[in-house]
Parts: C-alpha cells; sequence; structure tokens
C-alpha cells in the first residue's frame, strides 16, 4: 500500500458528483433520468463566444498568455462593471483565471496562512471547505437560517471572528439556497472584517443570474473585497473553464506571483471565446435566459409544497431552491436515492452543503427545460404520494 496524505485521505466527497455518475449508470441502462443535480445550465454556450473561440484556433491562438490573463480579456471585463455597475477597475486588478475554483484558491492562498480560520456560511458551496482545509487553514461554520435567507448576518460575523480567524467567504447569490445577501449587512460585514484586519472573498459567480433586480456587486459598498467570478454559469462556458477575481491593489503581484506557480495560464482559446461574452447580441440572448429560469423558478415554488417540500427562504437568483425534506424523510441522502431509482429525478441531499442540518434539506438546480420540470413533478408526485 502506498502512503496517503491525511489531506487527501480525509477529504469528503463531492456528492453531486457521485450521484451524477449514478444517474448515468441508469441512463446506461435506458432509464430516462431527469438531471436536477449539477449546477450546470442546460443552455448551449452562445454560438457567438463558440465562433470567436474557432476564430482563435484556426488562427494559431494556442500559446500561453501571461498568467493574469490577457490584457483584452481583461480590459473587457473591467469595461463590463463600468458599463454595468458605473464603477472604475483597473484591468491591472482583474486576474483571469482556471475556473471560478482556481480563482477562490488563489484567493485562500493570498489571504490564510496554516491554522488560519476562515468563516463559511452554513449551507454553503460544498467545496468550499475542502478548499480551506487543503491549503492547511480552519473551515469555521457559521450556521445561517432562512429567517435571514440563509444568509450571515453582521451580528454573527461579529460573534463568530475569534483571534484565529483570518477570513470570510460569502456568496451572493449563494449556492445551494439561491439567496441574495443584503446590501446593509454586507456593508456591515465589510466594516467588520476591516476593523478586525481580515479580508473578504465574496463568490459572484451567480451575480448576473438575479430576477426581478439589477445584479450588483459588492465592490460599490465593499472596495477592498476579493471578487470571485465565473464566466460558466450566466455565460454558459462551464467546460471552458475560465474565471476572474478582481484583486486589491497590494495584492496584483502577489496573486499574479501564485498564479504564475500554480496554474501557468489559463485557456488561451477559452480567453478569446470570452471576448465576444461582452457583445450585445450575446447580452442580449443571456437575458432572455434569465427571464426563462425566473419562469422556471416560479414553476416549481409553486409546485414543491404540494410534494412535501417546503421551501423556508425564496430563492432570488442562480438557479436552485433548497428545500426542507424533513417531512417526507428524515435523512435527504437516503430520500434523494429513493428519487432517483424509484422516478429516475436526480437531486441533491443538502449533505452536500452543511454539515450541521444537511440531512434535512436538498438542492434542487432548475437547470431543465419546463416541459422536463412539469415531467420531474410527476414523477414526484407517483412516488412521493403513493401510500
Amino acid at each position: 500500500m502506498v502512503n496517503l496524505s491525511a489531506r487527501a485521505a480525509a477529504m469528503e466527497p463531492f456528492r453531486v458528483m457521485q450521484i451524477l455518475g449514478e444517474a448515468q449508470l441508469l441512463e446506461a441502462g435506458g432509464t430516462d433520468v431527469i438531471h436536477l443535480e449539477v449546477g450546470e445550465p442546460d443552455f448551449a454556450t452562445p454560438d457567438a463566444i463558440i465562433a470567436a473561440g474557432q476564430r482563435a484556433l484556426a488562427t494559431g491562438v494556442t500559446r500561453y498568455t501571461a498568467a493574469h490573463g490577457t490584457a483584452a480579456l481583461r480590459a473587457a471585463i473591467s469595461d463590463d462593471y463600468r458599463r454595468l455597475h458605473g464603477i472604475e477597475v483597473d484591468p491591472e486588478r482583474v486576474i483571469v483565471t482556471a475556473g471560478a475554483s482556481a480563482a477562490i484558491l488563489l484567493a485562500l492562498a493570498a489571504a490564510t496562512d496554516a491554522g488560519d480560520g476562515v468563516l463559511l456560511p452554513d449551507p454553503g458551496y460544498a467545496c468550499n471547505r475542502q478548499f480551506v482545509t487543503t491549503l492547511g487553514a480552519r473551515p469555521v461554520l457559521v450556521p445561517v437560517a432562512p429567517e435571514s435567507s440563509f444568509q450571515p448576518t453582521a451580528e454573527q460575523i461579529d460573534a463568530a471572528w475569534t483571534p484565529g480567524v483570518r477570513a470570510v467567504m460569502l456568496a451572493s447569490p449563494a449556492n445551494p439556497t439561491g439567496t441574495l445577501l443584503p446590501p446593509s449587512e454586507l456593508a456591515a460585514i465589510g466594516k467588520i472584517v476591516r476593523d478586525r484586519g481580515g479580508v473578504l472573498i465574496m463568490d459572484e459567480i451567480y451575480g448576473r443570474l438575479v430576477f426581478g433586480r439589477e445584479p450588483d456587486t459588492a465592490l460599490r459598498l465593499v472596495s477592498e473585497a476579493i471578487i470571485v467570478n465565473s464566466f460558466s454559469k450566466y455565460y454558459a462556458m462551464t467546460g471552458w473553464r475560465l474565471g476572474w477575481m478582481v484583486v486589491p491593489d497590494s495584492w496584483i503581484e502577489p496573486v499574479r506571483r501564485l498564479a504564475q506557480n500554480l496554474f501557468v495560464a489559463p485557456s488561451t482559446v477559452a480567453q478569446a471565446a470570452a471576448l465576444a461574452a461582452f457583445e450585445p447580441e450575446t447580452e442580449f440572448l443571456l437575458q432572455a435566459r434569465v427571464n426563462e429560469l425566473e419562469d422556471r423558478r416560479d414553476f416549481l415554488l409553486s409546485a414543491l409544497p404540494e410534494l412535501g417540500f417546503q421551501v423556508r427562504a425564496r430563492p432570488e437568483g442562480a438557479f436552485y431552491i433548497y428545500a426542507d425534506s424533513r417531512a417526507l424523510d428524515p435523512d435527504s441522502e437516503a430520500l434523494c436515492a429513493r428519487i432517483l431509482r424509484d422516478a429516475g429525478v436526480a437531486l441533491t441531499p443538502g449533505t452536500d452543503f452543511s454539515p450541521i442540518s444537511g440531512r434535512n434539506h436538498i438542492r434542487i438546480a432548475y437547470t431543465q427545460p419546463r416541459e422536463r420540470l412539469e415531467e420531474a413533478v410527476a414523477r414526484l408526485r407517483r412516488v412521493l404520494m403513493t401510500k
């Protein structure tokens, strides 16, 4: 036996990927599975983005770029902050990354040393806990409740911040809940973090996927926040593996050095393709998709209670619903396994997102067309309502 590191041995599974694998095995055996487990848009990458990538390939744009990305893409991202939010972001502060996961790792690597604490809302994105522990820091879970839309309050952050804490990582909209952090709480949390000499890392991966309001950014209220974003969700570029971060001036050179050593460079072709993401015709298409996601959300919010699921905090963005499933089964993992087996509907147990209360919840990703969602509800009704 070759010895494993304690880090590798202790790594928790990413349950949603396990469920995807089980669902694919069922599909290979002829079962029609409705995938509501994976946080991946069902929309195709927009044609303009694909065409830009093809042009890059055809003209030999395939060599390494700078570790922090091309000047053209960083300028385009900077221009987008000016156009969308009315704020100035120097392109030098933009670091293009190999997906948002790389951006989170770079942010944590720059913010923490071994043993430092990182405050994380619970429930929260499953991999964040693993990112923190892999870098030798400590995840410090802050239980958040539906009464605050599963978002932490400034009072909670203040109470949880001990001398060993170095950073707090928040998300708005959040995964798995789709809820937003109110601007007043964000500003108050930013002041607490600043006063404590800490670092605020904001996950804005779903920032453009909001319903009934204009997109926002933490930079408006907390200028020193570390922003993590991605081309995966809103721009439907999951497989292109491209993201970015915005860092303060003092972080530019250190984060570039980290990126050089850890990742070498983001995908050259993906960067060339992403330039088309900001074109007006692409934006028109993407906004239409946001409207479609809102319609899907509204359908499920009306259908889920009659199936026995309770949605205790209304999602206002992303493409997730986090539902209390205790009325159906006290064990969400067992419930999701039964639903997959008997209904051919793949859902994610809340244990992926919360060690504290995850067995009481499931996450539904409404990343399927409306007709498939209607079929999923019909299947769930047959399985869950049968005595």
